[in-house]
């Protein structure tokens, strides 16, 4: 008995030993549905409830696998770690540890920018791309040669400026950013309570890495087959559609065959003010 126990033991632990243990800290993930599998990531202070009706359409032929980043919409903030490296490595590795065979990887703003980062740091891991209004570059929107100190310095300014607010005063700039970032007043609601409910030093850190980086050049890695769904009536008062849609392919010239089309109504919160037509886009890509 004790040796049929002991070889019990032994079993067991060679099983354990033999799958990987990653703790996916720097999210939490909603797995539902079957098939084909899908990742998808929502933007800057968003919960994965940003998804919900795309998971619904997606879930009945895929298994879709919806994320919340740590410090979002109430998931626990990482401690002594920066989100988005401590994300991109994370997401690699819950690929790898879940037998993703190639998935396809939807992201929304920071979403879409964490994309970017881990189909072209791990261009194996990534079957297709689907990003969601948001540029490799953001901080070279206005001036295409900026360099790399000088986007870290107007980063480190912005990050600063938003730390040193009081409660009150930011969480006013977030009801006011929710209300230009989606036509819905329910919608924007939503959106400012998750922003409301985020840890803001995450926030502030999160912002201040996307803003001071520029992938235009590291795209060039990326194997994945790429959909840029951009928008642009939001800015409609400082650019015309050809002029934002000019920089959307410039920023994503290095990018191999990648298609970019941009929605006439929708603002940035694309699923929720053009579902439809992100829905039509993203499933003629995917099939």
């Amino acid at each position: 008995m004790k040796t049929k126990i002991a070889k019990i033991a032994v079993s067991l632990l060679l099983a354990a030993a033999s799958i990987p243990a990653v703790a996916a800290t720097a999210f939490k993930s909603e797995v539902k549905g079957s098939g084909e599998p899908v990742i998808l990531i929502p933007g800057l202070a968003s919960s994965g409830e940003v998804w919900q009706d795309t998971a619904a359409r997606m879930c009945v032929k895929h298994q879709c696998h919806i994320l919340t980043l740590a410090g979002f919409a109430g998931v626990p903030a990482l401690a002594g770690e920066s989100l988005l490296p401590a994300a991109e490595k994370q997401l690699a590795d819950y690929i790898s540890t879940n037998k993703l065979v190639k998935p396809t990887v939807i992201g929304h703003s920071l979403g879409g920018f964490l994309g970017l980062k881990l189909a072209s740091d791990y261009p194996d891991k990534v079957g297709r791309l689907v990003i969601i209004d948001t540029l490799p570059a953001l901080g070279a929107t206005r001036n295409p040669a900026v360099t790399k100190e000088q986007l870290q310095a107007v980063a480190t300014q912005m990050r600063d400026g938003m730390r040193g607010q009081d409660d009150a005063t930011f969480s006013a700039m977030q009801q006011r950013s929710a209300a230009n970032l989606v036509t819905s007043p329910e919608h924007a609601q939503r959106i400012a309570n998750w922003g409301k409910q985020s840890d803001r030093a995450t926030v502030t850190d999160a912002m201040y890495d996307i803003m001071s980086s520029d992938l235009r050049e590291d795209v060039g890695r990326i194997k994945a087959p790429t959909l840029v769904l951009g928008t642009w009536v939001a800015y409609k008062a400082y650019a015309p559609k050809e002029a934002i849609e000019g920089l959307f392919k410039s920023q994503y010239a290095k990018l191999p065959g990648v298609k970019v089309e941009l929605a006439d109504t929708a603002r940035h919160f694309m699923m929720y003010d053009e579902p439809e037509w992100m829905y039509a886009r993203i499933d003629q890509f995917i099939q």
